[in-house]
């Protein structure tokens, strides 16, 4: 975490603009998506640190702050409806030092002598999807999801079909509004059941729905469009805490509570309430030491002040009531061994180590596999197939290995491969990188959807009608492996006519868009060919700077050649390194390329299906000869491709950022950071139509 202490201001307003960001996106992964990307920790790491910056820099607090929302804001097709009383988040803490803090605060705010006893509720904080339920006069009319706590989304049909809560309350003292608020979940056991269910049914056991824990079953069941769907899973509730009412039936938390359970709706079994600090504490430690065998997931102990008079005294802060805190759980850790380390080829050609494990319960979860990250992880902890390991679940994530507990006993020490376990192509690691990745990026069945899709794309050989619906197809039919394929698809014409979706039309239009590209622009075929550091603007450069793909090939193997003589290797690397804006990094992913059999095979191959013309750029003297011009903000008459192509066009190079070197920046609406920069260094800035004036005028 960051240290306020070290910060100038500038620096602090753009950690402050940083996480205001990363927080925003992994709350609507999580509330929104049911897809969170990082652990709970994490999260709450992120939180701890916005907080702590907010309270040093008090004064670059932004309108966008963590602090200031709630949830996300519902964007699926359920209906949106308004909560009368917004539903809250709870501020959380991780210490027993947190919690005593907590109640010093509630004594401090509410002026209490420090003899007086703080009464506080505690029960599990469950790990669900929040609902509020309304009922008019005992019956159900209303039922919505928290969204971003001022909108949710109406699930009311979906939510009648869960047992656990009833269409009409009975008992004594239901007032004539009440809304009921908790969690929607779904039990260990049911989830298992379900996954099992779903894999049974599924024709393809492969491509089988599969969700990954209990809190994201709940979600998407809860959140269906169909009732039916939702009646078929098995959803509970569990209620903790109220909304907008027109009565309370208790002047006590505690009380109130009591008084939900009576009406028919379930509250925790776990649920009490103390007056001291030692008590609470006492509780959290028998909730967190039962917290494996609780029927569902929980992630803390909710506490709450007992007294509904103090709590209305207390208030709120931006999007959390001073009267509530949860205390969270550290992650939850679980011994195991390793049995094997598997690697796994990306599709962007990373390989990455995977623990193969005996299955092991972690946070209610089985866990079989965990994450080895790359060959430093596994150097750093030393681990081998056998050793006896320590694994932890922090949220909803790929668990992960904290400790070998058996480096020391002698094992031979795992060796990471440095060719690809799927094609057999060399893996290499770049100079200050720590992943290690396959150079057969041609021919690599691992990545061979990723790279043709590539290959095929807008700023590549851009052909239409080869979306990544059909490449996947062709995939699977085995039709294509490799790029030079794609210019043999006309020998499957038969073939695909007689398969569904295909009609003549579309399929001749296929073909002909492909045919179309039979002689390619030079630059966007070497774009094409996806070779790592080698974008658009740099196959640009090289195809300006060599003509020929044949030219830069036999340039790229001689610098990067084994020392037999020193002045060609000298003088190819020398040419290369002359050409503005390629460094080592590009060198040596050109030299790996075409180190790899695999690829030269794969290269010859495509260059017999193509013949890209030489690159010759043809540039007439203009105002902005010689010159660096970079474009940002949406252009209204042209697309960015063909902006820096008429700046090349003029003799300017088009680059992609702004800096020092920048003679002229193009803005259009939008222009963001980029014209900020400009105006700082002084560049000129013009608009689109003074742009199209120097076009026509040279």
């Amino acid at each position: 975490m960051t240290d306020p202490a070290t910060l100038s201001e500038a620096d602090a307003a753009n950690r402050l603009m940083r996480l205001a960001k990363e927080i925003g996106k992994h709350n609507k992964l999580y509330h929104d998506k049911d897809a969170p990307e990082i652990s709970d920790a994490e999260y709450d790491a992120l939180v701890r640190e916005n907080n702590a910056l907010e309270s040093a820099f008090p004064h670059l607090v932004r309108s966008d702050s963590p602090n200031a929302q709630v949830g996300a804001e519902p964007t699926s097709a359920l209906k949106k409806v308004p909560h009368a009383v917004r539903m809250m988040s709870l501020d959380n803490g991780f210490s027993d030092e947190d919690i005593a803090e907590f109640i010093a605060r509630v004594r401090r705010f509410l002026n209490l002598p420090e003899d007086t006893p703080v009464a506080l509720t505690a029960e599990p904080k469950i790990d669900g999807l929040s609902c509020s339920l309304r009922y008019e006069k005992g019956a159900l009319v209303l039922a919505a999801t928290r969204g971003d706590g001022m909108t949710g989304e109406d699930v009311t049909p979906n939510v009648r079909t869960i047992g656990d809560i009833p269409g009409t309350l009975t008992g004594e003292g239901i007032p004539d509004v009440f809304e009921i608020r908790g969690e929607v979940y779904m039990a260990k056991a049911d989830f298992a059941a379900l996954n099992a269910r779903l894999l049974a049914e599924a024709e393809d056991p492969a491509k089988a729905r599969q969700f990954a824990n209990p809190r994201n079953a709940a979600a998407g069941s809860l959140r269906q469009k169909d009732p039916a769907i939702t009646a078929n899973r098995p959803l509970r509730f569990l209620a903790h805490g109220w909304g907008e009412h027109s009565a309370v039936p208790a002047d006590t938390q505690i009380g109130v509570m009591r008084a939900i359970g009576g009406w028919g709706v379930p509250v925790s079994e776990r649920l009490t309430c103390v007056d001291t600090l030692e008590a609470l504490i006492a509780h959290y430690r028998r909730i967190e030491a039962e917290r494996a065998d609780m029927p569902f997931d929980i992630d803390g102990v909710v506490y709450k002040v007992d007294r509904l008079d103090w709590q209305q005294r207390l208030g709120f802060v931006a999007k959390s009531p001073r009267w509530a805190i949860a205390h969270k759980f550290p992650a939850e850790r679980a011994q195991t061994t390793l049995e094997a380390i598997d690697i796994q080829v990306g599709r962007t050609g990373k390989l990455t180590p995977v623990g193969r494990l005996t299955p092991v319960t972690v946070g209610g979860v089985v866990v079989s596999n965990v994450t080895l990250h790359n060959a430093d992880e596994i150097a750093r902890l030393g681990v081998r197939s056998g050793d006896r390991i320590v694994v932890q679940r922090a949220g909803d994530v790929i668990p992960q290995v904290v400790e070998n507990l058996t480096r020391e006993e002698p094992r031979d020490a795992f060796v990471y491969p440095d060719h690809c376990p799927v094609c057999g192509s060399e893996a290499v690691r770049e100079e200050g990188e720590v992943d290690i990745r396959c150079t057969g990026g041609l021919i690599c069945g691992a990545q061979r959807f990723e790279r043709l899709r590539h290959f095929v794309s807008r700023g590549a050989l851009d052909i239409e009608g080869l979306g990544e619906k059909t490449i996947q197809e062709f995939l699977d039919l085995g039709w294509i492996k490799e790029p030079a394929d794609i210019f043999r698809l006309k020998a499957h014409r038969d073939d695909l006519l007689s398969r569904e979706g295909w009609q003549e039309k579309s399929v001749d239009n296929l073909l002909a868009a492909i045919e179309a590209k039979r002689e390619p622009d030079a630059a966007r075929l070497l774009f094409g060919l996806g070779i790592r550091h080698v974008g658009a603007v740099t196959a640009r450069d090289l195809l300006k700077a060599f003509i020929t793909l044949p030219k830069l090939r036999e340039v790229a193997e001689r610098a990067n050649a084994p020392d037999d003589d020193t002045n060609l290797v000298f003088e190819a690397a020398f040419d290369l390194f002359a050409i503005d804006g390629i460094g080592k990094a590009v060198v040596t992913s050109l030299g790996n390329f075409f180190h790899e059999p695999h690829n030269i095979e794969a290269w010859e191959d495509l260059l017999s299906e193509v013949s890209p013309p030489d690159y010759i750029v043809e540039t007439r003297a203009s105002s902005v000869s010689g010159k660096t011009v970079v474009f940002t903000g949406k252009l209204e008459t042209m697309s960015r491709d063909e902006a820096k192509a008429q700046a090349e066009s003029l003799g300017a190079k088009a680059a992609g950022s702004v800096s020092a070197k920048t003679d002229l920046v193009v803005a259009g609406p939008g222009a963001g950071s980029k014209l900020k920069q400009a105006a700082a260094l002084g560049i000129e800035v013009i608009d689109e139509a003074a742009w199209a004036e120097i076009v026509r005028g040279a």
